[in-house]
């Protein structure tokens, strides 16, 4: 039998292209009382994405006001764009009884854990180097120094894995998905082992 889902904040965090957006937008559209967190960034929106919906997207004077007001539970810069989770929504959610996935790379999953330790963590890798790249060029989005630069800071991301509570291979959509579903139940034994090869996979 499943469990309802256990409320409080989920952390979700990955390199760019291993897949913790779809598989945090599949979750929310699966399961009820679940919701994501929408960050504000100075970043320009990218084509489909909506302001309010995706991220609150503003400029550096505004987001450094909410800096200097300590609006932020967390923020970082990350690709020369900052980007922040405001704390009076998170924690209004919580108390609702929500379960609230919080989106974000390792340097803010790190500030929040201090923050909030009662917060779970997941960081999601894809199944190899290759694939990470393949999904990186797929997105036609970016030049071929922009695909090297963006790989060696995922490596350099993904080495940070150990710090997260548990660990999910993005190499089968549905079965990831399947095991975040899991871990927002507290159904954490049932989840797959990571059986990669961690060596090859940050190159070590």
């Amino acid at each position: 039998m499943n469990s309802a889902p256990q409320p409080g904040l989920l952390i979700i965090s990955a390199p760019s292209g291993a897949g913790k957006t779809s598989l945090a937008k599949a979750l929310v559209a699966a399961l009820d009382h679940t919701e994501l967190s929408v960050s504000h960034t100075t970043r320009a929106p990218r084509p489909g994405e909506q302001d309010g919906q995706d991220y609150f997207f503003v400029d550096r004077q505004t987001f450094q006001s909410m800096v200097n007001a300590g609006q932020f539970l967390e923020y970082a810069l990350v690709f020369d764009h900052y980007y922040g989770t405001a704390k009076k929504a998170i924690e209004e959610k919580i108390a609702a009884g929500r379960t609230v996935l919080l989106d974000i790379d390792w340097q803010g999953a790190r500030s929040v854990r201090q923050q909030m330790p009662g917060a779970r963590s997941v960081y999601i890798l894809p199944p190899s180097r290759q694939v990470l790249e393949d999904r990186l060029r797929s997105r036609g989005q970016d030049s071929d120094e922009v695909i090297t630069r963006r790989m060696g800071d995922a490596v350099a991301q993904m080495r940070h894995y150990s710090e997260f509570d548990q660990v999910i291979v993005n190499d089968d959509f549905d079965a990831a998905l399947a095991d975040l579903e899991k871990i927002v139940r507290g159904q954490t034994e049932a989840i797959r082992p990571n059986t990669l090869n961690m060596e090859e996979l940050l190159g070590q």
